[in-house]
């Protein structure tokens, strides 16, 4: 009686591995100091999509955002450096990112609280994205960033959009950083 139902489950696994092949790539790989060297240096918040009300409220507040990371690989944490333009104000904000290598994540305790995100590496290494709650239909989300500039490449869109597509997510619930004003603190009008 055993053996044809597990013949039949067994045999549905395929399935669920040919569901969406596309989507394999998006998913936390080990953190290496690899990872951290390509992690380092200047990063600019380009959009993201977010489900879980808060990390959504805090990213429609800012509307332009740059930081720095700052790798400790004996300690396994980042120093972080943001610096954030939310109406009219620039703001300023220093901490220390813990690093779960084997999870591939990193976590920031604010308010008492951990907030965790995915490291997703792209195939441009002047990319990256950071996903929430990826097994949370309700809370998930996803944040891109790019090196060097805050603009990105259509290649580089297209990468942001195929996973946002493959964790359930919209174009419509995108939301974006505001290009002049980045620019205007790039400019120096908006000081550190």
């Amino acid at each position: 009686m055993a053996l044809p139902w597990a013949l039949a489950v067994l045999s549905l696994l395929p399935l669920l591995d040919a569901q969406s092949p596309a989507c394999a790539k998006f998913r936390a790989a080990p953190i290496t100091d690899v990872t951290l060297v390509r992690l380092s240096g200047k990063w600019f918040y380009i959009a993201s999509a977010l489900r879980n009300p808060e990390y959504k409220e805090s990213a429609k507040m800012y509307q332009a955002a740059f930081f720095y990371f700052a790798p400790n690989y004996a300690e396994d944490t980042i120093q972080l450096r943001q610096y954030l333009t939310t109406g009219n104000k620039c703001v300023y904000e220093a901490g220390i990112l813990t690093v779960q290598r084997e999870r591939g994540t990193i976590s920031k305790h604010e308010n008492g609280r951990e907030h965790v995100a995915y490291v997703w590496l792209t195939k441009d290494p002047r990319t990256f994205m950071f996903a929430y709650f990826p097994e949370d239909e309700q809370n998930v989300g996803l944040s891109f960033y790019a090196a060097d500039m805050p603009e990105v490449t259509p290649e580089q869109w297209s990468e942001f959009h195929e996973a946002i597509k493959c964790m359930g997510l919209d174009k419509s619930e995108i939301i974006y950083a505001d290009v002049e004003k980045v620019n205007r603190r790039r400019a120096g009008q908006c000081p550190p």
